[in-house]
């Protein structure tokens, strides 16, 4: 609708801005018509008066005409101390009231000129005046205000009209600058940005500024700067989806190359060859560390994990098991593994993710063990409130380093070991946040390390963290 676009607006708000402007021109412009009017018939009248000094005797129907010319029924010249009346004639009604107008302000000339304009009616009124030329001290005149009202009336229509062709005219002025200057501009930003929106990789339908007012110039440069970082991030992030789907294939291809190579490696332990057995734990240790690294890539590579399934889950089963396989990966190492965890305890949570979130835990405590060299222990609990379940893992290993506590949950960056890579910590902690709950590091340092996943109880809780 034209009335709620900026430029119906403008206008109306400009015709409406000029009106009021030209009512505050009217007001004191009235004012000094009814002055002027009244002045007026005080110079007729004492142009008429002027006829005495030619002949004192004057004819009633000359003296008639001069007061009807004048305007006026009587005139009144003091000259020398002297007050004379100069011509009359009957008077129809008593005077109402008397307006001096030889030092008038402007305030008292708005109200008078208002009060007249709203008062109808015939009323005879006195006008007092200096007289022109010096001709005198004072003349006085009696008139109708009829006449004077009729005036004002007539001068005032004509000003309103002025003022509403003025204030129409610079109201379609203003609008068609408005349109030039603002909204064809503006529009043509919406319209590059709407064609933008539509493909916002292409670097073609990026703004080139061009806007001649000041502030229109600034905010398409602002513009055209957002788009162009917008479209380098969008490129950057399709060659890195490009790059990680490219990372995925290899990974997987170079995982199996990699499982045919450890199952090499693990004969040539039999070898009697004493430099063979110098080298085959270094190959053996780099063999794995390729393949747990192809196994996590591929495992965090993935678009999103898949929602849990939850289902009521025997905690104590999930967490042997995870033992049982971390016992045998521990090999002759002095590490010992202790089980707090009520044998009746049952969880809602889906069990596979589950088991991937403990079993990551825990192999991260295990290997910064092992790192570290020294016998240690992993203690698991697990306690039970109203609102959540809490399983609590403990090590006595090294502790985590700096870097690895200021990027704890994200890839690549919060490896906690030598030849670690951060991805078991960030796929936990997804995993955690899928069935509504958190990870949080409860305490590290060198006395050892302690993480703790809380699971709800609520289904409500479940379902916000889905969203």
């Amino acid at each position: 609708m034209f009335l709620n676009s900026l430029s119906g607006r403008f206008l109306i708000l400009t015709t409406v801005f000029v009106m009021l402007a030209e009512v505050l021109i009217f007001v004191p412009s009235i004012a000094r018509y009814r002055e002027d009017y009244l002045l007026l018939r005080l110079e007729k009248a004492q142009i008429a008066s002027l006829a005495l000094l030619v002949d004192d005797m004057l004819t009633p129907e000359l003296e008639k005409e001069l007061l009807e010319n004048a305007g006026v029924f009587n005139v009144v010249l003091r000259r020398d101390e002297v007050r004379q009346l100069a011509l009359s004639s009957p008077i129809p009604s008593p005077i109402q009231d008397t307006f001096d107008l030889r030092d008038p302000s402007a305030m008292e000339l708005i109200r008078d000129a208002m009060m007249r304009l709203v008062t109808p009616g015939n009323d005879v009124i006195r006008v007092v005046g200096q007289p022109v030329r010096e001709a005198g001290l004072l003349i006085e005149v009696t008139m109708e205000t009829a006449p004077l009202r009729m005036a004002m009336i007539d001068y005032g229509l004509r000003i309103l009209l002025l003022s509403a062709v003025i204030s129409v005219f610079t109201a379609l002025l203003l609008f068609l600058a408005v349109r030039s200057f603002l909204v064809k501009p503006i529009k043509r930003v919406v319209g590059v940005m709407t064609r933008y929106a539509e493909a916002p990789e292409d670097a073609r339908r990026i703004i080139e500024p061009s806007a001649g007012v000041t502030e229109l110039r600034e905010a398409e440069v602002a513009l055209a700067s957002m788009q162009v970082q917008l479209t380098g991030s969008l490129k950057q992030k399709e060659r890195l989806a490009q790059l990680g789907s490219a990372v995925a294939k290899i990974s997987h291809d170079l995982r199996n190359i990699l499982t045919v190579a450890q199952l090499f490696s693990d004969r040539l332990e039999a070898s009697e060859d004493p430099a063979v057995k110098r080298s085959v734990p270094k190959l053996v240790g780099s063999i794995a560390r390729a393949v747990n690294l192809c196994e996590s890539t591929l495992a965090f590579g993935k678009a999103e994990e898949p929602p849990p399934a939850l289902n009521r889950v025997m905690l104590a089963s999930v967490v042997n098991d995870v033992v049982d396989a971390e016992r045998l990966a521990c090999g002759d190492f002095d590490l010992s593994f202790s089980e707090d965890v009520p044998a009746g305890m049952v969880v809602r949570a889906d069990p596979e993710q589950l088991y991937r979130v403990i079993s990551n835990l825990i192999r991260n405590a295990r290997q910064a063990i092992v790192a570290a060299g020294k016998p240690g222990e992993i203690a698991i609990m697990a306690v039970e409130s109203d609102q959540e379940w809490a399983i609590r893992i403990t090590d006595t290993g090294p502790g985590l380093p700096n870097k690895a506590q200021e990027h704890l949950y994200q890839p690549f960056q919060g490896g906690t070991r030598k030849g670690g890579f951060g991805l078991g910590l960030a796929i936990s902690s997804e995993l955690v946040r899928g069935h509504g709950g958190r990870l949080d590091l409860l305490s590290t340092g060198p006395t050892g390390t302690s993480f703790q996943v809380c699971l709800p109880k609520t289904v409500m809780a479940l379902e916000e963290a889905a969203e």
